[in-house]
């Protein structure tokens, strides 16, 4: 036995440098800050464009659309095209998409709760002044 490794556990898989590119598409998409907006928003159930739009605030037409299409391309987000006049175009998280939702609710937490300790270190890394 290895000094570190307890009976019964793996060593972790060999680390190549190509698996890193790979992820870092993954957690570029994931980390965007409207991606992650459109996930939460989608927690309760299917939206529809305008209704994302309007809860998120601040996003441009343009930018929702981007980000829905990239979620739509990654299985986070389904798009369903109801054939009505005008059509209806719902958008919702796929299961891969809701799995997603514990690790960003954690990361969330995470961020509040340790707020005031991020402002004083930028405060200090800044020289003291106030942004």
């Amino acid at each position: 036995m290895e000094p570190g490794h307890s009976e019964g556990t793996e060593a972790p898989a060999p680390h190549h440098p190509g698996d890193c590119r790979v992820v870092g598409t993954v957690l570029a998409r994931i980390g965007d800050k409207w991606s992650i907006l459109v996930v939460m928003t989608l927690t309760d159930g299917p939206r529809r464009f305008n209704e994302l739009k309007r809860t998120i605030g601040g996003i441009s037409q343009r930018m929702l659309t981007f980000t829905l299409r990239g979620l739509e391309r990654d299985g986070l987000v389904s798009r369903t095209v109801y054939p009505t006049i005008p059509p209806r175009v719902d958008y919702e998280l796929t299961a891969l998409g809701r799995s997603l939702q514990g690790p960003v609710q954690a990361l969330g937490a995470w961020a509040f709760s340790n707020l005031d300790t991020i402002q004083a270190a930028r405060t200090r890394f800044d020289g003291g002044k106030a942004p």
